[in-house]
């Protein structure tokens, strides 16, 4: 008898209940899928409500992507546009809003001295006193931020620099000098009127350069406290930005001055904008620039700038304070309207504090400011609007004004009245 009927009856019975304890196990999984594809839509209309389109926004369409990408170009495109903050601690001590714009976060060199150097050599190029690759040299006497700035700047647009600069100043900022590849010629302080000043210096190596015809290229000596380009690098950019940022509303600009082109190129901007807006400078110990705004005078006729031969201002402070007119603060001079005047004691308690408050690290001629802004704020009505600058970091500063100002340790409830006398 053929059996093969009984076999294929006895694997049909298997596959089948094979195939039943399969859909068990798969039903539920198949019915989640199902309810998942079934549409928020179809759920409402199912339940009698109206109808919603949805849309799925989790993908990005080709039509959403953005038709052009602007990619800065260079560091030359990080200098500008730096933030606008409040500080907290002084806003909450004086009842005023104190605001800082921050230039140490310029991209290039870190202060203020970026938008300067830019546009000195941008200036200097369109004049045709510069020309890239071409051996010219760009000489400064400066402090150090200038240097800094024109030596970076320097880099990114194909100059060599040569900076000469006061060797009493904090040495990190030679040292970064040299680590940028610039000549770095430190000479011993001296008055305006001595040939080795730093800015008579490099005034004299410039001509010199130019004179030698076995050198390659010409010599230009930047002259950052005397060339209007320094001014108008902040008419043009540092101004428009406070205004903007700050929506037009504003009632005090402070600001140190050492060329004196942030404090003229500000308030030529602002000024006639916001005709109430006070424009304060903050001067340290040993200028003769307060008296000038204060008095009309800048120091004793026995004392005029020619006839002593000893340093002009003694002071820790670096980068603000001068005992001579020079073009850039004589461009916004008559819109000052007051100033005020800063010790070192004063200056360093304020860097401490600003550390301590805020956890804000900055260098001397920001304390400066930040003394002159909270002494204007308690003379002002509560609410009132100041803005200041903060100049450059206070790791610029640390074998000099942060030696004396001393470690900031645990502290945290510190007072302007119990610190400065504010």
């Amino acid at each position: 008898m053929d059996n093969r009927p009984r076999l294929y009856l006895t694997a049909a019975f298997v596959c089948g209940v094979l195939l039943t304890l399969g859909f068990k196990d798969f039903y539920p999984d198949l019915e989640r899928r199902f309810r998942r594809r079934r549409s928020p839509a179809d759920t409402l209309v199912s339940a009698g409500l109206e109808r919603i389109d949805l849309e799925d926004h989790t993908k990005i369409r080709a039509s959403d992507k953005p038709d052009h990408v602007e990619i800065a170009e260079g560091i030359e495109a990080c200098i500008g546009n730096t933030p606008l903050f409040r500080i907290k601690s002084l806003s909450e001590e004086t009842g005023c809003d104190i605001l800082a714009k921050a230039e140490f976060l310029n991209g290039a060199g870190g202060s203020p001295k970026d938008r300067v150097a830019l546009n000195l050599i941008k200036t200097a190029e369109e004049q045709g006193l510069l020309t890239p690759y071409s051996g010219d040299t760009i000489y400064e006497g400066t402090v150090g931020s200038t240097g800094i700035s024109l030596a970076t700047v320097c880099r990114a647009k194909g100059y060599p620099a040569h900076i000469c600069m006061p060797s009493d100043q904090a040495t990190e900022k030679s040292d970064l000098l040299l680590k940028l590849g610039a000549i770095v010629d430190r000479v011993p302080p001296a008055p305006i009127i001595d040939p080795m000043h730093f800015v008579n210096r490099a005034r004299s190596l410039a001509a010199d350069h130019t004179a030698d015809p076995k050198r390659p290229g010409r010599g230009y000596f930047a002259d950052q406290f005397e060339n209007q380009a320094n001014w108008k690098s902040h008419f043009e950019g540092t101004g428009p930005e406070i205004f903007q940022q700050c929506g037009g509303k504003l009632d005090a600009f402070v600001a140190g001055a050492g060329t004196g082109g942030t404090i003229a190129g500000v308030a030529r901007f602002l000024k006639p904008k916001l005709p109430h807006l006070r424009i304060v400078l903050a001067d340290p110990q040993g200028s003769g620039l307060f008296n000038r705004i204060k008095y009309e005078v800048m120091f004793d006729t026995l004392e005029k700038e020619g006839t002593r031969r000893r340093s002009q201002v003694d002071t820790i402070v670096e980068g603000i304070g001068i005992n001579r007119i020079t073009a850039n603060f004589e461009a916004g001079r008559e819109l000052i309207d007051d100033a005020i005047k800063v010790s070192d004691e004063e200056a360093l308690a304020m860097a401490r504090l600003l550390a301590e408050k805020d956890g804000i690290f900055v260098g001397s001629s920001s304390s400066v400011n930040c003394v002159a802004t909270a002494r204007l704020a308690r003379q002002l009505e509560p609410g009132k609007r100041i803005v200041t600058v903060l100049c450059d970091s206070g790791t610029r500063h640390l074998s000099k004004f942060w030696a004396q100002a001393g470690s900031v340790g645990g502290k945290s409830d510190s007072k302007l009245q119990d610190r400065i006398g504010i």
